[in-house]
């Protein structure tokens, strides 16, 4: 990832940093590193990330919705493309000592204006925001993918674009990753692809190619 703005570049480091440790100490805890799986990073990584970077800057959203704030790695970059285009994230987490973590980079990085971080259940954070979303980054545990997606699903925009996370891995949540596929499936103005980039990255369009006037 490049950033032109240095503050922004110099936090994404300290992530880079961070990520190399926790694989390391995930190495050497094997199959126990499951027991502390919240203390690690988990981010959805550089390629992943430049994607998302580069849609947001392509699609112009006003208002981006990421469910999954965690350490704040993909905060900080939908942040610094929110921040050229004039958008705001709006970013979801359970666990508030995550999100602490996340707000004082955005500040280190200079974008706390940009982001607004929502502590708390998601399902109930999503119904009290009106929407409408125009950019969705799903990457909360897999087994509230579908039930967050029935939240959303009403709130997101013409148009709006769906980015979901870990489509191919870890192999253990792929039934809940296939429940929420066929969900989105079922939608007929929902047209999706999936990416074989990072742990399987779905890009989703709100299009009705029945109805559109194109």
């Amino acid at each position: 990832m490049n950033f032109t703005d240095p503050r922004v570049a110099a936090v994404f480091e300290t992530y880079r940093q961070r990520e190399a440790a926790d694989q390391a100490r995930m190495r050497e805890l094997g199959p126990a590193g499951f027991v502390v799986r919240d203390e690690f990073l988990l981010p959805i990584g550089e390629d992943v990330g430049a994607v998302l970077h580069a849609l947001v800057l392509a699609r112009r959203p006003r208002v981006i919705l990421e469910l999954g704030t965690s350490y704040g790695y993909s905060t900080l970059i939908l942040a610094d493309a929110a921040r050229e285009v004039g958008a705001r994230v709006v970013s979801m987490e359970l666990a508030d000592y995550k999100q602490a973590f996340a707000q004082a980079r955005l500040e280190e990085a200079g974008l706390a204006d940009v982001a607004e971080l929502r502590c708390g259940d998601a399902l109930a954070l999503l119904a009290e925001e009106a929407g409408p979303f125009d950019f969705v980054l799903l990457d909360i545990w897999k087994e509230l993918y579908l039930p967050c997606f029935d939240a959303f699903y009403p709130k997101l925009s013409d148009e709006g674009v769906i980015a979901s996370d870990n489509m191919v891995e870890p192999v253990h949540d792929r039934l809940n990753v296939r429940a929420f596929r066929e969900a989105v499936r079922a939608r007929a103005d929902l047209q999706t692809v999936l990416l074989p980039i990072g742990s399987g990255i779905e890009l989703t369009v709100r299009w009705d190619a029945v109805n559109s006037k194109l």
